[in-house]
């Protein structure tokens, strides 16, 4: 059973700049880092030791069981999915104020819908208000997001209040939305990452709840045991 460790978001760097913020679980996990050099893998640390990072896409792991590849932006969303979740449960989430705010142009059915869930933005970390008849301001914004395309997150949140109109589901839609913020902030494919950094995503995936799958159901990682890579190489015959 792997532990699960917390973490304030409050004190990450932005999201499209993970050296830092993967730092954090890096020091949470540094007696599985001590063994990267070795073919043991901990039982705390059952994905294994990054080994390099193809096309910029996948991560190369190694585990006891063989070679592990995973999709590094899959994976960080879903990390970054859950936690969402948990801070939103706990009405905690960590917003960051703008030194410079956003104004974003809308027709005035738009504004009037922003206006009426103001609450409701609130809920997930956006500040949004009037300005006039046909333009809001976004004066804060969660933390992961203060430097992502804002405006088309209001604007898409704004698409789903006037299509569904119902109260009701806002619930539902607030979840949808943590998906979509979760998917704006999580690491983009081409991001060059260090063996540092890739590690320390693996030590998040391991504390992550249903880290196997992506927040849209596709897998985060596959594994080829030393059995699969024999086959592959005709080895034995």
């Amino acid at each position: 059973k792997i532990e699960q460790t917390q973490f304030d978001y409050r004190a990450q760097p932005k999201v499209s700049h993970v050296s830092e913020q993967m730092t954090a679980y890096h020091q949470l996990h540094a007696d599985c880092d001590v063994q990267v050099q070795t073919l043991q893998t901990p039982p705390e640390c059952p994905l294994g030791f990054a080994l390099a990072q193809l096309r910029n896409i996948y991560i190369l792991a190694e585990n006891e069981q063989g070679l592990l590849l995973i999709d590094m932006h899959a994976a960080h969303e879903r990390v970054l999915y859950e936690q969402f979740k948990q801070q939103f449960a706990k009405q905690h989430f960590s917003v960051q104020p703008l030194l410079v705010p956003i104004t974003v142009r809308l027709s005035e059915r738009e504004v009037n819908t922003c206006e009426e869930f103001s609450e409701v933005f609130k809920q997930v970390g956006i500040h949004a208000q009037r300005l006039s008849q046909d333009a809001i301001v976004v004066r804060e914004v969660p933390y992961v997001l203060r430097d992502g395309d804002i405006e088309k997150l209001v604007r898409d949140m704004l698409a789903d209040l006037i299509q569904h109109e119902q109260s009701a589901r806002v619930e539902e839609m607030i979840q949808h939305w943590l998906g979509t913020m979760a998917c704006h902030a999580a690491v983009r494919a081409q991001r060059k990452m260090t063996l540092p950094e890739m590690n320390a995503l693996l030590r998040a995936m391991e504390n992550t709840p249903h880290s196997d799958q992506c927040n849209h159901g596709r897998p985060t990682w596959l594994q080829l045991s030393l059995q699969d890579l024999d086959k592959l190489f005709l080895r034995g015959r």
